[in-house]
């Protein structure tokens, strides 16, 4: 089914400014909404919780998602979380995209500082861009502005990654139904990864 499209979008630890000595941004949260935009329906959501090993969750954190240290403590090692999306989500052959380009990034950092394979393809789309073009935007708004400017509800808890896969890919959709969204082809990233 090559019109399945993986919406991903990840939370990590984090603090008011920089991290505590010792310790760096890790991802503990992973949402992911699959989209089958041939029939422009959100077909699935899941939400995979990462257990840290070089940070804690701030006080700060589970304000902003709230997860605090007890639940991701329970959470799969990050190299489980990867195995499961390559596994499970076929996240390695189906494009993907999320809204910026921090969760792109922040999975190749995290891969590399820990040796884990990258789970996903190359055929990322940084769905920001095209929803800017789409609405003649100077700026480029966060997700929940773009539900705004969309006319669509937040669904679920801002900053939780299940959530806002689930409504940043009703966005993608948003943008599918009035054909100002496009995927590139196969083993092609988009034009936009380059122009940052």
């Amino acid at each position: 089914m090559d019109h399945l499209l993986n919406v991903v979008d990840v939370e990590a630890t984090c603090w008011p400014g920089s991290p505590p000595p010792g310790m760096v941004s890790e991802i503990i949260e992973i949402g992911l909404t699959v989209v089958d935009l041939a029939a422009g329906e959100r077909l699935s959501r899941h939400g995979i919780v990462v257990k840290p090993a070089r940070s804690t969750v701030s006080p700060f954190c589970t304000e902003l998602t709230g997860l605090t240290e007890d639940e991701v403590g329970r959470g799969v090692p990050f190299a489980e979380a990867c195995r499961i999306l390559a596994v499970d989500h076929r996240a390695g052959s189906r494009p993907w995209a999320s809204w910026g380009d921090y969760d792109r990034k922040q999975f190749t950092r995290q891969c590399a500082a820990t040796g884990t394979r990258y789970p996903f393809s190359r055929n990322h789309t940084n769905a920001k861009l095209p929803f800017t073009a789409a609405h003649g935007l100077r700026k480029r708004p966060g997700m929940a502005q773009a539900l705004t400017i969309a006319g669509l509800p937040l669904e679920g808890r801002h900053h939780r990654g299940e959530d806002d896969a689930w409504n940043i890919a009703a966005l993608i959709l948003h943008l599918a139904s009035t054909d100002a969204w496009f995927l590139p082809a196969e083993g092609e990233e988009r034009r936009s990864d380059h122009a940052r």
